[in-house]
């Protein structure tokens, strides 16, 4: 498979966003930028906003809004396309936000967030982990917001092992995964009852390198695969409806972030860190359309 580069020289990028032109928006996630990105078609960066902690994930509502994962400040952020800060949202008491990561609209206008279960003080040391993280003790969960009430509705579930990517089916079923296990897990959260945690598939490579893999960012496909990038494992691993692996699209970094598909349906494009770049591989199908509600905020 041919991996071009869409751009380069990014402070650890996360959180793509495809734009109509052809352009995108990322999170740069390093101390020295900790920003989000304007990437241009041609590679060309403009910061539309320096956050000051650890932006992740993003996503775009209807409005032309940007709805930022602020691990570090432990805040959902939505800002304008000027990087003007429109509203924040902290949670509170025992649903407190402890370090957000990845966040996507469902087809109700509510906004679904995954938390990894930590406070990134106790689990990061600079931008990397402190020696034995995945003995810690991790209470990821994912949450439920409804953006115009500006506060958490719902928590969909808890004690996860470091919860990581977030996406809807064309179902409107709801897909988190866990990056300590490799698993990914669906939801029904629009179903009768409180939703639950069922194993849709794992997209660890069974070998016995000695080195932490797991899952990261993910995005449905217009054929029905999701498609999930493995942080050190150098791929996305894309499952099947049934959840079993399809095909792994190899790619030019080890480390991998999350992935994005292009407006046209002709490339994939992914986050990757250790070189701090943004790579595009040939897609297989168009992506799935995202959901981006009008909220009307300011």
């Amino acid at each position: 498979m041919s991996v071009k580069l869409f751009a380069s020289a990014l402070g650890a990028p996360e959180g793509p966003i495809s734009l109509a032109d052809g352009s995108m928006y990322v999170t740069e996630m390093s101390a020295d930028t900790s920003c989000v990105t304007h990437v241009d078609p041609q590679g060309r960066k403009r910061v539309i906003r320096k956050t000051g902690g650890r932006p992740n994930g993003l996503a775009l509502d209807g409005d032309g809004n940007i709805w930022i994962a602020e691990a570090i400040l432990r805040a959902v952020i939505c800002i304008d396309p000027h990087g003007n800060e429109l509203l924040r949202i902290d949670g509170e008491g025992a649903d407190r936000f402890l370090f957000p990561n990845d966040l996507a609209f469902g087809p109700d206008g509510h906004l679904y967030v995954t938390d990894s279960g930590m406070v990134a003080g106790d689990f990061i040391s600079g931008q990397n982990f402190v020696e034995n993280f995945m003995g810690l003790s991790w209470i990821g969960r994912v949450y439920e917001i409804d953006p115009k009430a500006e506060r958490i509705v719902r928590r969909i579930d808890s004690g996860i092992r470091f919860t990581n990517g977030i996406a809807f089916d064309s179902a409107n079923h709801l897909y988190a995964n866990a990056s300590f296990t490799g698993e990914v897990y669906r939801y029904d959260v629009f179903g009768a009852g409180p939703p639950r945690r069922e194993l849709f598939g794992n997209v660890l490579q069974p070998d016995n390198r000695p080195v932490f893999r797991g899952p990261d960012g993910m995005k449905f496909g217009a054929d029905g695969r999701l498609y999930c990038t493995v942080y050190n494992q150098r791929n996305v691993t894309v499952l099947d409806r049934n959840g079993n692996v399809a095909d792994r699209m190899m790619l030019d970094g080890e480390q991998p972030t999350n992935c994005a598909f292009s407006r046209d349906g002709t490339r994939l494009l992914v986050t990757e860190v250790s070189k701090g770049q943004i790579e595009a591989l040939p897609a297989p199908c168009a992506g799935l359309t995202l959901h981006a509600p009008r909220l009307g905020l300011r």
